[in-house]
């Protein structure tokens, strides 16, 4: 006779529900998912690299070191370019390439290369003879020609939207599907064969893919989960610096920590002073010294979200009320003189959150205006930016999901109708609303540690991989309080077919509304608390209604 374990038997279900919903339907799918490839086995061509371009790279780069050429690392000053950066110029250094990381000023030279930046370089180093641009670069047709005239080589290594025309690049290095510091990683694991110079920067790739939110799945989950592990264990006195100051476990480092706090502190000080600091603070080989950029960093984080909460309250104080009275645009396009440059992008993102909506902000000056975009699912940012703009736009590149760009001021507000248009046509209704994602619906008494201990497997969590959701209708509230500094997050304990404490982060306004034995509706995800050495399961809520 049988006995079938039905709480295994619920478990299993619904693991193949969660697997189903992330597309995961085969045997072989399922094993790389939960086992991802060592990145270090991929070959290159399956990150979607031209093998041909890689060696050239490679070719060109061994060139310059037998040549003693100058080489110049080029980064951008998000987190992305600045791991992307670090990469490539340790490899380089410790293969005694004579050779100089640098990352632009984004207030006096904006973004990716230009003409007087590398004409300074040049006569400052009259032997560079190559440029390494990272995380930019696909787009920068002119300014690769201008340091051709100079007797300057490009290497382009880049995962940007690219143009349609060839770039007159001596390689280019290029791929769609991982971040910017993937691909610079990709470049210096080939360079270190060639040069038989130990890599060991896959945990910096890690941290520029979660910071510059790539989906993590496939190559990108690969890269994360192995990444991860390094940077766990890595004695690196920057990052080592930086989860101290964040108070932050290094040996629990995990993408909410990248996402939420080391990257917005390693991008503050590209928004409000200058990136260079940050990368100083990756690379350095000194504790003391990494404490005091981490000191630096951390005070320059608050200055950066001071700036911020200012942007995004004028805006609400300027557009808010006609947004709130039904006249919210399809497209949000808002610009002012006191936006501040360095934050625009993280403005922007905010109003995707609150208002779901493709949203720009741009820093208005008085002959030309930077604008930063975020968007929503189904809305192909960059594109739409293109399609509207035409020349009215000074430069413009990104993704479908962010992008950057200059206008002049004067055609700030033609562009701004143009893109009104386009959205009115073609941003339906639909994509507009926010849905909470739901995996599948449960009792409570299906919430076990055993279902928890296979969730736990789907980690790293993030774009394209979210964390587990379930619905359960019907819950009583047994116990409701508001917690945290300004009594923003509700603290409960829930109870149906089985009990469980639940927080709410940031929905403390519903505690009016939950009076005691009230019924919900909730969605949520399933924790695990530790408090005194002990630990326990509890609802981590995502959306609560009342029931009906």
């Amino acid at each position: 006779m049988s006995v079938t374990n039905t709480k295994a038997s619920s478990v299993d279900k619904i693991i193949a529900t969660l697997l189903k919903n992330r597309g995961i339907n085969t045997k072989k799918e399922k094993e790389e998912f939960f086992n991802p490839s060592d990145p270090n086995k991929i070959d290159s061509k399956e990150f979607g690299v031209d093998e041909k371009e890689l060696t050239k790279a490679v070719m060109r780069i061994k060139k310059a070191i037998e040549k003693k050429e100058k080489i110049i690392v080029w980064g951008d000053y998000d987190v992305d370019g600045i791991c992307a950066t670090a990469i490539l110029w340790e490899t380089l250094h410790f293969g005694q390439a004579s050779s100089l990381p640098y990352i632009p000023s984004r207030f006096n030279e904006g973004y990716g290369l230009n003409e007087e930046s590398i004409k300074k370089l040049k006569d400052e180093n009259e032997n560079l003879g190559l440029i390494i641009t990272v995380d930019h670069g696909i787009t920068a047709h002119e300014k690769i020609k201008f340091a051709k005239k100079l007797g300057i080589d490009i290497i382009v290594v880049d995962h940007h939207e690219p143009l349609k025309a060839k770039l007159p690049a001596a390689a280019v290095v290029h791929t769609q599907e991982i971040s910017g510091s993937g691909v610079a990683w990709v470049l210096a694991r080939e360079l270190g064969k060639s040069q038989n110079i130990p890599t060991d920067h896959i945990g910096l790739a890690a941290l520029g893919t979660v910071a510059d939110v790539l989906p993590l799945v496939g190559h990108n989950r690969s890269i994360v989960v192995y990444g991860l592990r390094e940077l766990r264990k890595s004695n690196r006195p920057g990052l080592v610096s930086l989860c101290s100051e964040a108070a932050i476990n290094q040996r629990e480092l995990g993408t909410y920590h990248i996402g939420y706090v080391v990257g917005p502190r390693l991008n503050s000080m590209g928004r409000v002073e200058h990136a260079m600091d940050s990368l100083r603070l990756i690379c350095t080989r000194s504790p003391g010294r990494a404490t005091e950029l981490a000191s630096k960093i951390g005070k320059t984080n608050k200055v950066r979200q001071e700036k911020t909460q200012f942007a995004l309250g004028h805006v609400n104080e300027s557009y808010g009320s006609g947004w709130s009275n039904g006249s919210l645009p399809k497209l949000i396009f808002v610009h002012h003189e006191s936006y501040e440059e360095g934050v625009i992008g993280i403005v922007a993102g905010k109003l995707v959150d609150q208002y779901h909506r493709p949203s720009i902000v741009a820093s208005r000056g008085e002959e030309v205006s930077k604008a930063s975009a975020r968007s929503i699912s189904g809305v192909n940012i960059v594109d739409t930016i293109r399609k509207a703009g035409g020349k009215m736009l000074v430069s413009v590149g990104g993704h479908p999901m962010a992008a950057g760009f200059t206008v002049k001021t004067k055609d700030i507000e033609a562009l701004s109708k143009k893109l009104s248009d386009i959205a009115s046509r073609e941003i339906t209704d639909k994509m507009v609303v926010r849905s909470t994602r739901v995996d599948c619906e449960l009792s409570l008494s299906e919430v076990s540690d055993e279902l928890y201990a296979e969730i736990v497997k789907f980690a790293p969590f993030g774009f394209g991989n979210p964390e587990p959701a379930f619905k359960t209708d019907r819950v009583k509230v047994e116990e409701a309080r508001l917690v945290g500094k300004d009594n923003d997050h509700l603290k409960m304990v829930l109870s149906s077919s089985a009990v469980f404490p639940a927080i709410a982060f940031g929905m403390g306004e519903v505690y009016p509304k939950l009076k005691q034995d009230a019924l919900v509706n909730l969605v949520y995800s399933i924790k695990q608390n530790e408090w005194n050495g002990r630990r326990k399961l509890e609802l981590g809520i995502k959306d609560i209604k009342l029931s009906d």
